[in-house]
């Protein structure tokens, strides 16, 4: 489909796919499963990891899939990857900050959509050479972010989040993929008060906007 015809379902489409190899290069690097419990595949022209274990994969698939429901519906400001020690108090948080993905209806996420520059040229929605090259770009910076890293928690484990706009609807549901936090209550948030940010590296491919880091608890005891 030429990339005139790109629609907002396409663009978050492209995310998601960047998120789940991201995913699963964070459950490598940070040692989260045993390293021999992962595959070598390529991805962007680029060597990266994933889990060969069934349950594993699942859970992320679905939890990919949860988020990419949220973002067509442009609830979403932030999702996160956080990584907890085996006391559960988080040690980091990998962020994706969404929230320069283009406003779309969610009535017409599969609308073609188009931007003109300043000289009403039409302009690509999504380059998808210009993404290839910024994905490869930034999974080298997620695969080598062990050299900026404290040793990763042994016995650790992970979750993935997403933080709403200050308008955006919580995902009710049944049966319920979210478990809803008050932020005032967030342990995450309290336990990493004191943190150290370590940038991974901005996208900006077309519409496909977003800033990633990397926030390290200083005491991750």
């Amino acid at each position: 489909m030429p990339d005139d015809a790109a629609t907002f379902r396409m663009l978050i489409s492209q995310f998601t796919d960047f998120l789940t190899v991201a995913i699963h290069t964070v459950l490598y690097e940070r040692n989260i499963y045993p390293q021999t419990s992962f595959l070598s595949a390529r991805k962007y022209n680029f060597a990266v990891r994933q889990s060969r274990h069934p349950k594993v994969c699942e859970w992320i698939n679905d939890a990919v899939a949860a988020v990419e429901t949220e973002l067509l519906k442009g609830n979403v400001e932030r999702v996160a990857v956080v990584v907890y020690n085996k006391g559960l108090k988080p040690t980091e948080r990998f962020l994706f900050d969404v929230s320069r993905f283009p406003p779309v209806s969610f009535t017409d996420v599969d609308t073609p959509l188009e931007r003109k520059d300043s000289g009403g040229k039409i302009v690509p929605i999504l380059p998808l050479i210009d993404i290839e090259e910024q994905f490869r770009a930034t999974m080298s910076k997620l695969a080598n972010c062990g050299t900026v890293l404290k040793p990763a928690p042994v016995g650790g484990t992970f979750t993935v989040a997403i933080e709403l706009k200050g308008d955006g609807q919580a995902p009710i549901s049944h049966p319920q993929p979210w478990m809803p936090v008050e932020p005032i209550l967030d342990k995450d948030t309290a336990n990493m008060s004191q943190k150290r940010a370590h940038p991974i590296r901005a996208v900006a491919a077309g519409d496909l906007i977003f800033e990633s880091w990397i926030e390290e608890a200083r005491e991750a005891d």
